[in-house]
């Protein structure tokens, strides 16, 4: 049978931590019943009659007033997990970055997250992907840059700059640019009849070149205003633009 036990004696303290854990709404309800459990024993009731009013096992009542025999308050609470191990670490970092600065496997351009991760085999994509952008690394974007040998590059670097910060008085400061050699080309246009006897209009892969185009562009710094030229190679003719 199931001995009655001992009235469990509280101290005011404790008594008070746990009637506010019973009565505050926001108590997370597993303290709330624990503490309810531990009023019920200290009333006198027996483990049977707490375990039915508390719709638990009556050894679950045993255990959190065993508990509280023992540490006091801190039995009632939940020991600190140590969560899951980690699976990834530092070295698995290592091993995407060494891994990236190798040639793509045969056929591919480039490296993307999934060939990074089944080239590892042991890493998944999704964690290649975090490292990726925890790194700032973008596969598929690309930077250049130009390095002038010049030696005297930056003396007239400054000049340039000094111009558009301080230009002369009464003087006009333009920044000229070019695009060069932009190809004049003339699709022939197409029809392709369908097998429901519509046709479909496109543009063919063949084409007349009419030499090639060259676009100037100047801009007045002191005005903002911008004036443009194109120049077509093939007949010498050229308009301007503003």
């Amino acid at each position: 049978m199931f001995k009655k036990a001992a009235p469990l004696v509280l101290v005011v303290e404790d008594r008070g931590v746990l009637e506010g854990w019973v009565r505050s709404a926001k108590t997370e309800q597993r303290l709330a019943l624990r503490g309810r459990i531990i009023l019920a024993a200290a009333a006198g009731k027996s483990g049977r009659a707490i375990a039915r009013a508390e719709d638990v096992r009556a050894a679950t009542v045993s255990q959190w007033c065993g508990r509280f025999v023992r540490r006091g308050i801190a039995g009632l609470l939940d020991a600190p997990r140590s969560g899951a191990k980690r699976r990834y670490d530092e070295t698995t970092r290592q091993r995407i970055l060494v891994k990236l600065d190798q040639p793509p496997p045969a056929g591919y351009a480039s490296w993307s997250g999934e060939l990074l991760a089944k080239a590892l085999a042991d890493v998944s994509a999704h964690q290649v992907w975090r490292v990726l952008r925890s790194q700032r690394i973008h596969l598929q974007r690309r930077r250049s840059w130009c390095i002038s040998t010049d030696p005297q590059f930056a003396p007239k670097a400054a000049d340039v700059v000094g111009l558009y910060l301080h230009p002369p008085d009464n003087a006009v400061v333009l920044s000229v640019d070019e695009k060069p050699h932009i190809q004049a080309l003339e699709r022939a246009q197409g029809y392709l009849k369908l097998p429901n006897g519509r046709a479909l209009r496109g543009v063919s892969h063949e084409y007349k070149r009419h030499g090639t185009t060259t676009l100037f562009a100047a801009l007045n710094v002191l005005t903002g205003t911008v004036v443009g030229a194109i120049t077509t190679a093939a007949d010498g003719a050229s308009f301007w633009i503003s």
